[in-house]
């Protein structure tokens, strides 16, 4: 039976079994993943208040013992449902993304679809997905009624844990993330939500396919519990379909994030015919908002293969207000007092083969959007920054997304800034290269935060880490030689460099703060690539340590970053091919450097049986580049 109170439906999984188990079933539902690893087990409960419970778990133990799922929908007439025979469906392929962490992504899994339909009105249906990925366990359910406006209050799921698990938790998108037992957590908190629940087990909640729906957090139950809580209400005509909700599953942080392609398989595929015009590349932005600031910045980053500039707040007038016209140059005096010749600036870059990227307020998109594509596809425009967008409910995160696929028709790259947190977009719209959304360099945070960032934050997908280099705050968060490391760890295809800094006309003045300096190292920056074929997470804990190999075409980039205590770093070299000899140039922080960055250059040979042992200070980073002879 339902539960039904004062007209609102109140669905959970759990009846939708017990009406399962009373049609002639009396074993349990067992949902395995492809490699069996992963299993989801249906079994009845002990009371008519626990009827049907669900439990997840893999080789290393229990996931979610009594886990439920359920929704409040209002408006649907009190009804009987007859539960259908569940459906079946596997899964065994791969894609390839436009681009990506990886060139091949593989996709594998076991799916039951449950139905239930109304007796009283076959119209009304309820369905409830379930899947087994290799890499986890996901969810997501349907409401359909013929003719009627359907409204969804929130949603009821549980996810009870053991006493014993620890979570790493944020109550905002660019928010501290803190580590926390789970009777602990009070407030409402970010996703993905990553847990301990052993040594060889941690896990990740969070939210995939996240469209036209309001955005999901999870609260504290204050039973060793989480709950999906909704930002508010969802409404919909016939049809009412909610976004996926997973379980990532590893034995380890760095397990978690080399599985993080789960979030992008929940989504739809590409809709994007063409796609030769989507071109990742780095960014540095222009912070003078003047005619020969953007000749330097391009001139710069035409020497220093950086593919586009980005014209930050302030061309247009002032961002913060409704009045502001983003269809013409008006400078903010509080900003620049000019004179900025846009246009000129647009055909220089072009001679150079620099693109020009916008920064645009979501107080003008939400004005002019219609207006701003067509007119910047006109001047040349590449890209365009969204501003400090309004997120959470139906209402704007339909908005958002239209105005990504939007920008798709006018061949616009988009950079989503601020709280927008990724649910696998891209995949459908790669023209959604990458959002903020996480604690970058503008926040100064410390290298063991942005360690914890890598296993949270990281898994959702890109990040826009506004990378600085020669400011002031790159001691505060640890050393340059980190801030190379990162601009590998923290994905972006948009990777922004420099942030804080900024060129000037005569690179060999020693600069004041922020001037860019040519020191050797720049040299990493020079062949960074910004996406990638291959991707090894080689090592990983929370809070302590973290080191990502990346490979483009013949050439390996790692990354390694180090917490609070000093350590020898320790990598085996089998991702490299047998039989081939490479040179592996290694950037290390050294004191003794007669640099303004104190960061030294080195050069060895290695091949596939190579184990590089490499001393690497607290709060510090290791940077190596390897390539074939």
């Amino acid at each position: 039976m339902l539960i039904i109170m004062n007209r609102n439906i109140l669905i959970h999984l759990v009846t939708f079994f017990a009406l399962f188990f009373n049609h002639g079933f009396s074993q349990a539902i067992k949902l395995e993943s492809p490699d069996r690893n992963i299993t989801a087990t249906i079994v009845p409960g002990s009371n008519a208040h626990s009827l049907i419970d669900y439990n997840l778990a893999n080789s290393a133990g229990n996931i979610i013992k009594n886990g439920t799922i359920g929704l409040d929908v209002a408006n649907i007439r009190d009804s009987n449902y007859s539960c259908g025979k569940p459906q079946r469906k596997s899964a065994s392929t791969s894609w390839k993304p436009v681009y990506g962490e990886r060139k091949i992504i593989p996709e594998n899994y076991n799916q039951v679809n449950l139905t239930f339909t109304s007796k009283r009105d076959s119209s009304l249906k309820l369905v409830v997905t379930c899947r087994a990925y290799n890499e986890g366990f996901a969810f997501r359910y349907r409401v359909i009624q013929e003719n009627t406006i359907l409204t969804l209050k929130n949603e009821l799921s549980q996810f009870p844990f053991v006493e014993t698990a620890r979570a790493w938790v944020s109550s905002t998108a660019q928010g501290v993330i803190t580590e926390k037992s789970i009777s602990e957590v009070k407030e409402l908190v970010e996703r993905p939500l990553t847990i301990k629940l052993g040594n060889n087990l941690f896990i990740s909640l969070g939210e995939a396919g996240l469209v036209d729906f309001a955005r999901m957090k999870f609260s504290s139950n204050g039973n060793n519990s989480f709950s999906s809580q909704l930002y508010g209400e969802v409404k919909a005509a016939d049809s009412l379909v909610s976004p996926w909700r997973y379980v990532l599953v590893g034995k380890s942080p760095a397990n978690l994030l080399q599985k993080n392609y789960l979030v992008l398989n929940l989504n739809e595929p590409n809709k994007i015919e063409n796609t030769g015009w989507i071109k990742p590349g780095k960014v540095i932005r222009e912070v003078t908002l003047t005619t020969n600031g953007g000749y330097n910045t391009i001139d710069f980053a035409a020497s220093h293969h950086i593919q586009y500039i980005c014209f930050d707040a302030g061309w247009y007038g002032k961002e913060d207000h409704d009045t502001s016209d983003a269809t013409r140059v008006r400078l903010d005096p509080a900003r620049s007092k000019g004179p900025l010749d846009l246009k000129k600036v647009i055909e220089y870059g072009k001679q150079k083969k620099v693109g020009v990227l916008l920064y645009v307020n979501r107080r003008a998109l939400e004005r002019q959007l219609d207006t701003l594509l067509p007119l910047y596809q006109s001047w040349g425009i590449k890209g365009i920054k969204f501003g400090f967008v309004q997120v959470g409910s139906q209402t704007w995160t339909s908005w958002l997304h239209t105005a990504i696929s939007k920008a798709a028709k006018y061949q616009m790259l988009v950079d989503v800034h601020d709280e927008y947190r990724p649910t696998g977009y891209s995949r459908t719209y790669p023209n959604l290269l990458t959002q903020e959304g996480i604690r970058g360099d503008e926040e100064s945070p410390g290298i063991k935060h942005t360690i914890t960032t890598l296993f949270t934050r990281m898994l959702a997908g890109a990040a826009d880490n506004t990378n600085c280099y020669f400011t002031g705050r790159v001691s505060k968060m640890g050393s340059h030689v980190a801030q190379l490391a990162k601009a590998v760890c923290i994905y972006s295809p948009f990777q922004f460099l420099y942030w804080y800094d900024r060129p000037v006309a005569d690179s060999s003045r020693k600069g004041n703060e922020g001037e860019i300096i040519e020191v050797p190292e720049l040299s990493w920056y020079n062949a960074l690539p910004t996406v990638w074929d291959d991707t090894r997470v080689l090592e990983g804990s929370m809070q302590s340590f973290a080191t990502i190999a990346r490979k483009k075409d013949n050439s390996w980039f790692i990354g390694s970053l180090n917490g609070d205590t000093a350590r020898t770093a320790n990598w085996s070299c089998t991702f490299l091919d047998k039989n081939r000899k490479y040179k592996a140039v290694i950037y290390r922080d050294d004191p003794a450097i007669n640099t303004p960055t104190k960061v030294s250059i080195s050069t060895i040979d290695v091949n596939n049986r190579t184990v590089l042992k490499i001393p690497v200070a607290a709060r510090n980073g290791i940077a190596v580049r390897i390539y074939p002879y």
